[in-house]
């Protein structure tokens, strides 16, 4: 059973910086892809950034491209997500999420797990 666990939300000022982990656990990652997702109360759950497990191909949202950056150590089977120049606009609930495919996607539906989320607050 695949579980997903985050970790580094919090409080923060805008402009400023975060760094979001996702430990993964229940099996051997290679051919997966895994996801930042994001919601906001009152919002649908949208989606941030992923990158292949296997070889590290990534994709973002635009309302994200150039500040967050997604990675992942094969060694530690964690993802983080490196969220820089945040904004108010940024504040919602991070999710993690992973799909036992390669294909690119950015719909929630199609991804099989969710970790438990984190919530991440930019203030003004």
């Amino acid at each position: 059973q695949v579980h997903l666990v985050e970790s580094g939300g919090g409080l923060v000022q805008a402009g400023g910086s975060l760094r979001l982990s996702c430990a993964a656990s229940g099996r051997t990652f290679s051919g997966y892809t895994m996801g930042w997702f994001r919601q906001a109360p009152g919002k649908e759950r949208e989606f941030v950034a992923a990158i292949r497990w296997s070889g590290g191909s990534t994709w973002y949202a635009d309302s994200v491209k150039g500040r967050f950056a997604i990675s992942r150590d094969n060694a530690e089977n964690t993802v983080y997500l490196q969220m820089n120049t945040l904004k108010p606009e940024d504040t919602a609930v991070y999710y993690c999420a992973t799909r036992s495919s390669i294909i690119r996607s950015t719909a929630p539906r199609e991804y099989d797990y969710w970790g438990q989320g984190t919530q991440v607050t930019v203030s003004s």
